[in-house]
């Protein structure tokens, strides 16, 4: 069997270790040289050859970090590594999955165009934006679901009366899975934007009332969506509202406004580290998700498991 090699890049160092420890194996070294005009060069230092090359790195903003792993890709290809696989938590652009009108890039199909001529020859990733960006790349992905980690811990609150929610029309597919899954109703908040991260107006369709609600959604980035579907569920008598969010982006003044919401919890992964404790912030790792694709991949297995709903 071949050897698999673990590399992190600098953005989720803290994720690559304990993914790394879960797996039962050390991190192979790397370093990032940089230059005094902000430059900098991925090196691999030790051997790869004929190796499984496992390189760990969410691609959030700034984009250095989507270059970091272009560049470290690049650098096990030319040391002859037999097979590199580009472990992606959370993909950077991913929201640019279509043309919003007639002159925008489709920056997720550029991203994947890039890491495929890098050198990566399979991606990991968890709760993809959008299920068909698995069509831009000309490589395998595996699309592992955080539901795997957030099934348990909603399990383990035992809730009564509860109802799934989806923030929006578009996350509703996800949010069904949850609800059919528990077998509770689903309550869908219906949002009209004036332009991106700024909601004009929004509605919640269905029934809330003395019900302990849990939102499901991919990715939080302002927070706004989330704050706002919890002050509404709030005023229609809601016992309490959690929100379960792979990816916490949580750019501009996101913690203040879940601090000073009407959120119980929000609840998200390790694919991104937080800039702060909060309180009302909880984080759960995908380490064993991913250290487990991760074996059987190396294994030659089905990793069919990881797919909950």
């Amino acid at each position: 069997m071949q050897t698999l090699q673990l590399f992190s890049g600098s953005a989720v160092t803290d994720l690559a270790q304990k993914i790394a420890q879960v797996y039962g194996k050390e991190l192979s070294s790397s370093t990032l040289q940089y230059f005094s005009d902000g430059e900098f060069q991925p090196t691999i230092n030790e051997s790869v050859r004929g190796n499984i090359v496992a390189i760990i790195q969410s691609t959030f903003s700034p984009a250095d970090n989507l270059l970091e792993l272009l560049l470290t890709i690049d650098a096990a290809k030319r040391a002859a590594a037999k097979q590199i696989i580009a472990v992606m938590p959370y993909i950077g652009l991913s929201r640019q999955d279509r043309k919003g009108n007639d002159r925008t890039a489709i920056g997720a199909k550029l991203i994947a165009n890039l890491l495929v001529a890098s050198g990566a020859n399979q991606i990991i990733t968890i709760d993809l934006h959008a299920d068909q960006m698995q069509g831009f790349f000309d490589v395998p992905v595996e699309n592992l679901y955080a539901s795997n980690i957030f099934i348990p811990y909603i399990e383990g609150l035992q809730l009564e009366n509860m109802v799934i929610a989806a923030p929006d029309v578009g996350g509703s597919k996800r949010s069904n899975s949850y609800a059919k899954y528990f077998d509770v109703p689903l309550v869908i908040g219906y949002k009209q934007r004036k332009m991106a991260n700024v909601i004009e107006r929004m509605e919640v369709i269905g029934d809330v009332e003395g019900k302990h609600v849990l939102i499901i959604d991919d990715m939080v980035d302002t927070a706004g969506t989330i704050t706002k579907a919890a002050e509404i569920m709030k005023e229609k008598g809601a016992t309490s509202i959690r929100v379960f969010c792979t990816h916490a982006i949580l750019s501009g003044n996101a913690y203040e406004k879940i601090e000073n919401s009407a959120l119980t919890e929000l609840i998200v992964t390790d694919s991104i580290p937080l800039k702060k404790i909060a309180p009302k912030i909880k984080v759960l790792s995908v380490a064993p998700l991913i250290a487990n694709a991760l074996h059987k991949i190396h294994t030659c297995e089905s990793i069919n498991t990881n797919f909950l709903v």
